[in-house]
């Protein structure tokens, strides 16, 4: 395989796991960053979208010891079964609303104008959520283990909006979820949980509908990108954790509007051609 494709797919990777987990939008990075290194196409969002398993594998490792717990103890402690029950009623909206839209949201969104587009406006309402306390309910769900059916419910359609490029599938969940009343932290780490049965389910229908394009001569493409977002997720769950406890998300949200500019004066005056 062509070296400069491995390496394509090794940044695609990186960046993958770096913005994941945070509230900047992974697919938006990836429609970027693939749009930069010419990296498009079909099997390219193919690429992508199964190289999220990856960054899964990190949650997956760094909570093993709650997710095994939530596993063993699901027969005998109300505590695991209202875990899993709440990542059911979250995963919902989402999947309901994606199997409904999601050809006609990849025509017309997938583009850099929209992710730029929602960029700004995402980091707006971080900004706002962040600046006005009157934004955010007092703090009634501590840990994600007091979370009730209705909370999940609130989170699972807060993640539908990341159904639009650019909007950031963790930011939705951990801003509606302080809106909603959750805590800095039981926002976050929900986000973390709930990114599992969602990003799973997406990659294994893309691999299901997009079969035809897999091939055996892409195995190292596949592993490469697949490692890379592993070990930078893994470092930046790690991080995030302990950032939450100490800051807000304002850096984030000034990421965002910044980019989105940057974006959107690039493309005005011609100097990058993000039409691809």
């Amino acid at each position: 395989m062509d070296i400069s494709i491995l390496i394509k797919a090794a940044i695609l990777g990186v960046v993958e796991g770096l913005t994941e987990f945070l509230p900047i939008s992974s697919t938006g990075h990836l429609i970027l960053a693939g749009q930069l290194l010419g990296f498009v196409g079909d099997k390219a969002k193919l690429f992508e979208i199964v190289i999220q398993s990856g960054a899964i594998l990190a949650v997956c490792i760094e909570y093993r010891g709650r997710l095994w717990s939530a596993v063993t103890e699901f027969a005998t402690h109300e505590r695991a079964r209202r875990f899993w029950f709440n990542l059911a009623i979250a995963f919902m909206p989402l999947a309901v609303l994606g199997l409904a839209f999601n050809k006609v949201i990849k025509a017309h969104l997938f583009n850099a104008t929209t992710v730029a587009i929602t960029f700004i406006l995402g980091g707006l309402v971080i900004l706002w959520v962040e600046r006005d306390g009157r934004a955010r309910r007092a703090v009634r769900v501590a840990e994600v283990d007091d979370m009730h059916a209705l909370d999940a419910l609130k989170l699972g359609f807060a993640q539908t909006f990341a159904l639009l490029p650019g909007t950031s599938r963790s930011g939705a969940t951990i801003i509606g979820g302080m809106l909603f009343g959750l805590s800095r932290k039981a926002a976050t780490e929900f986000s973390f949980f709930l990114a599992v049965p969602t990003l799973v389910a997406a990659s294994v229908y893309s691999l299901y509908k997009e079969r035809h394009l897999l091939s055996a001569d892409d195995l190292g493409m596949w592993v490469v990108g697949f490692v890379s977002a592993f070990v930078s997720a893994f470092v930046c769950v790690r991080w995030l954790i302990r950032f939450v406890s100490t800051h807000d998300f304002k850096p984030f949200a000034w990421y965002r509007i910044v980019f989105g500019a940057l974006v959107l004066l690039t493309s005005h005056f011609g100097w990058v051609n993000w039409s691809s």
